[in-house]
């Protein structure tokens, strides 16, 4: 047998503690070290951090300890207002040094070709060229149910018309108050105007998706095309970060198309309810976590997926399980590709070594 992969986790927050436990459980993988924001944590075992007992590794805030010891691979799980901002010099910092890098930060990365800031797309691709090393994001959505999923399906496709990937899911239990409601607008009278109505924000955020299928299809998209939409509940709704008051926004919905030959040809779509009678002529499910592709074409294909058990036991934790797992499983795959910045098209299907109990 070769010798385990050595892995860091960048972050203990919930995507980096299952992240901790899942490479503490596979042979094929070695926790050599554990990146901590808060002083609190400096020293601590990682695996108390996560919540899984004891690993004999400790924390540390010191980025260039943890590249002194060479690991083979950073599983980059910090979140945050700044996201990219933040993580771009580590994601630089790291490659540079010859170290591996799989992210669940940076969404916009999941196709690297239409990262929006080609700047920081050049920064990461000299330093993956400069160190040797590969960087691949991925996550749930974006991620694998907004574009991998829709391009497994396809496989059994005469021709297509139009695919759709669709999000549906009840997040009352997030409780950041300014991104739910200075960013989504949850809480506010429908005149507030969010983060997601900026112009030209909601085109920036599924852009990756939308280019990742085109391009795994052979198409080119013309231009994205999105929509906001709002929802206001009638009934008071005790969420995690707080009350949302009857007559305000309960439910957003947004919605991007990519046109192809003068069409919508590729269209992610994502719905966020507070309570699940809220906008009952959108798309439901009885499950927290919902991730659907319908494909008209010859077939017509319609696929769900739902995360966690129905009505609200454990969704949020499968989602971010999920969203752990994709790059957990892709760390052999990544260590093994060649140097650059990589997408789910670069790789084969990263199946899960050493999964059974």
């Amino acid at each position: 047998m070769s010798k385990p992969i050595r892995t860091v986790v960048w972050s203990t927050g919930g995507v980096g503690s299952i992240a901790i436990d899942a490479i503490s459980r596979r042979p094929d993988l070695e926790l050599v070290g554990v990146w901590v924001h808060s002083e609190e944590k400096v020293g601590k075992d990682a695996g108390e951090l996560a919540g899984v007992g004891p690993l004999g590794v400790s924390a540390t805030d010191d980025a260039g300890a943890l590249i002194a010891l060479q690991p083979d691979c950073v599983v980059y799980a910090a979140s945050g207002p700044e996201r990219d901002a933040g993580a771009v010099p580590d994601y630089v910092r790291l490659l540079e040094a010859g170290i591996n890098v799989v992210s669940t930060t940076s969404t916009m990365l999941v196709y690297p070709p239409s990262y929006h800031s080609e700047e920081w797309r050049d920064q990461l691709e000299a330093a993956a060229k400069s160190g040797s090393a590969s960087f691949y994001a991925s996550g749930i959505f974006p991620g694998f149910g907004s574009d991998e999923l829709a391009l497994l399906l396809t496989t059994q496709s005469k021709n297509i018309r139009r695919i759709t990937a669709t999000e549906i899911a009840l997040n009352d239990h997030y409780p950041v108050a300014d991104v739910m409601m200075d960013g989504m607008g949850f809480g506010r009278p429908l005149d507030f105007e969010p983060w997601l109505k900026t112009p030209g924000f909601i085109e920036m955020a599924w852009r990756a998706p939308i280019h990742l299928i085109a391009d795994g299809l052979g198409v080119e998209v013309e231009e994205l095309r999105g929509t906001f939409d709002r929802s206001v509940t009638h009934r008071d709704i005790d969420v995690a970060f707080g009350r949302i008051e009857a007559g305000t926004c309960g439910a957003v919905r947004t919605r991007v198309a990519g046109i192809v030959g003068g069409r919508e040809a590729i269209v992610i779509e994502h719905i966020i309810r507070m309570a699940r009678d809220v906008a009952p002529e959108w798309l439901t499910s009885e499950f927290d976590a919902t991730y659907r592709v319908d494909i008209e074409g010859d077939p017509d294909i319609h696929c769900a997926m739902n995360l966690g058990a129905a009505e609200g036991h454990g969704a949020g934790r499968a989602a971010m399980a999920a969203t752990a797992m994709r790059v957990v499983n892709a760390i052999p795959y990544v260590v093994a590709a060649p140097a650059g910045l990589l997408s789910s098209l670069d790789l084969p299907t990263t199946l899960p070594r050493h999964a059974f109990d």
